[in-house]
This record gives C-alpha cells, sequence and structure tokens, in this order.
C-alpha cells in the first residue's frame, strides 16, 4: 500500500468545496419555492400544493443529510492532513477512509435526490399536458 501524503486529501478540497457550492444553490432555490408555495397554498388550500410542498420538505431533508456528510468529509480530510504532519499515518489512513465514505454517502443523496426532482417535473409535465388536452 502507498504511503498516504498531504497532497492527498488535499485533492479532496476543491471537489467537496465546488460540490457543496451546488448543495447551497440546490438549497437556497428549495427554500425561495418553498415560500412561494406556501403563500399560495395559505391563499388557495389547493392540494396539489400540498403534495408538492410535501416534495420539496423531502428534498431539503436530503439536502441538509448531503451538506452535513459533505462538511464532515472536508473536515475529516482536514483531520488527516493535520494527522500526516503529527506522523500519525495508521490513524489518518482510517480518517481519510471515514471522510470517503462520508462523501459516497452524500452523492449517494444526491442522486436520490435528482431522481425525486426528476419524477415531480415528470408530474408537472403531465399536468401541463392534461391541461393542454382539455383545451
Amino acid at each position: 500500500m502507498e504511503e498516504l501524503t498531504l497532497t492527498t486529501p488535499a485533492l479532496l478540497f476543491s471537489a467537496i468545496s465546488l460540490i457543496m457550492l451546488a448543495y447551497t444553490n440546490r438549497f437556497l432555490a428549495y427554500a425561495a419555492v418553498i415560500r412561494n408555495l406556501s403563500e399560495k397554498y395559505k391563499e388557495t388550500q389547493q392540494k396539489s400544493l400540498k403534495r408538492q410542498i410535501n416534495n420539496l420538505k423531502l428534498r431539503l431533508n436530503l439536502t441538509r443529510y448531503m451538506q452535513i456528510f459533505g462538511i464532515t468529509s472536508l473536515l475529516l480530510c482536514v483531520l488527516t492532513m493535520f494527522l500526516i504532519y503529527i506522523s500519525q499515518h495508521i490513524i489518518a489512513v482510517w480518517v481519510f477512509g471515514i471522510a470517503l465514505l462520508l462523501l459516497i454517502m452524500s452523492l449517494s443523496l444526491l442522486i436520490k435526490e435528482i431522481q425525486i426532482s426528476a419524477k415531480a417535473l415528470q408530474h408537472h409535465l403531465r399536468d401541463i399536458e392534461d391541461h393542454l388536452k382539455d383545451k
């Protein structure tokens, strides 16, 4: 097995930082949509809006966990670098392995969230098609 060096966990910094930026953008977009839907629901009490709000609630929770796992992964990469710096290589390897697993979990949740988002958009498209057929 090759020895873990400071550059190995450092390579993940830019990748994790970009992922976190994307997650934050998703989170902010959901927050804006939820606020708008909440106002519409207060006015109309439509069941379809309630379903959309519930869908967004699930997606928001997934995004929160994606962020938590991603941030923890980044934190463990920093800890790995510190452990390498103080010559605790065996512990560093284990901590880095955990960081990689957390990143895998974060990306897996992203896949799940994308599937839910795509399904929600398909429902909207179907509603539009049904509305066009009625005209």
